[in-house]
């Protein structure tokens, strides 16, 4: 992002980015297609047209990269709110245990209840060895793919600027040799 803020216009932007194979590369070239594209109606029109067709490209771009780094991520969140319940549920399940041997046994002794509520404390623990790691790397995670489409952004604003800048330098270029055209056609 800081080549692209440095540079003076699109060329120079994707000169700065030289074979970066990244978005912010591949954003760049798209910009700069977009205004290659449109350069033979840009002396006839409007800047507005290519500028808005710049952004949606850009925007396109940044919404696919941020969905394909997030993929994966949902995965890690249902994890993690799931498994305290699976945990839950295997230590309601060692419990009602440990009451079934209570009842056949007819005593509360320590061997009948034991498994029982060794079942449970091992479903609590399997339910919360799944979920915390999984709480934790989804949260780090999301706190990089935050800051990923953020860069996403700046790249996406700073590539706009350029384009923006160029078609300002063109039209400054032609606004000379336009006066000069319209003198010529007044005096002659």
């Amino acid at each position: 992002v800081r080549q692209l803020i440095a540079a003076r216009g699109l060329e120079d932007g994707e000169q700065a980015l030289g074979r970066n194979r990244g978005v912010a590369a591949r954003m760049t070239r798209a910009a700069r297609e977009e205004m290659d594209a449109s350069e033979p109606v840009l002396d006839h029109v409007s800047d507005g047209g290519v500028k808005e067709r710049i952004a949606s490209r850009l925007a396109r771009m940044e919404v696919h990269a941020g969905r394909r780094i997030a993929k994966g991520t949902g995965l890690l969140a249902t994890i993690g709110s799931t498994a305290p319940f699976v945990g839950l549920f295997g230590t309601v399940w060692g419990i009602m245990n440990s009451f079934i041997g209570i009842s056949k046994a007819q005593t509360t002794n320590l061997a009948i209840v034991a498994p029982g509520i060794a079942e449970a404390l091992l479903a609590t623990a399997i339910g919360l060895v799944a979920a915390i790691p999984a709480v934790v790397i989804y949260n780090f995670l999301a706190r990089a793919i935050t800051g990923y489409r953020q860069q996403l952004a700046d790249a996406s604003a700073a590539i706009e600027r350029l384009a923006s800048r160029d078609l300002d330098m063109r039209r400054a270029q032609r606004q000379p040799a336009q006066r000069g055209a319209a003198s010529f056609v007044k005096v002659g």
